[in-house]
C-alpha cells in the first residue's frame, strides 16, 4: 500500500485561535491551500512544510506523519 502523509495543521492553528485565512498569510499560500493540507487532499511541499514548521516553533515531524499501509502478508 502507497505511504500516506497526515497532519496537524487544524489542531495548531486552533490551538493558536488562528483562522485559515491568517495561517495562509502567515506561510505565504492562500486560505484554500491551508483547507486542502487541513482535509489530507494535499501534501505541502518540503518547502512549505518547513514554513509550517518556522511559523508553529515546532520540527515538521510534530506537525507531519508519514503513514505506512499493512505490510505485504500481512
Amino acid at each position: 500500500m502507497t505511504p500516506t502523509v497526515t497532519n496537524r495543521v487544524k489542531e495548531l492553528r486552533t490551538a493558536r485561535g488562528w483562522t485559515q485565512e491568517q495561517l495562509a498569510e502567515a506561510v505565504g499560500v492562500s486560505r484554500q491551500s491551508i483547507n486542502s493540507i487541513e482535509r489530507d487532499r494535499y501534501v505541502p511541499s518540503l518547502e512549505l512544510a518547513l514554513t509550517f514548521a518556522r511559523v508553529f516553533g515546532c520540527s515538521t515531524d510534530e506537525i507531519f506523519t508519514l503513514n505506512h499501509g499493512p505490510q505485504e502478508g500481512q
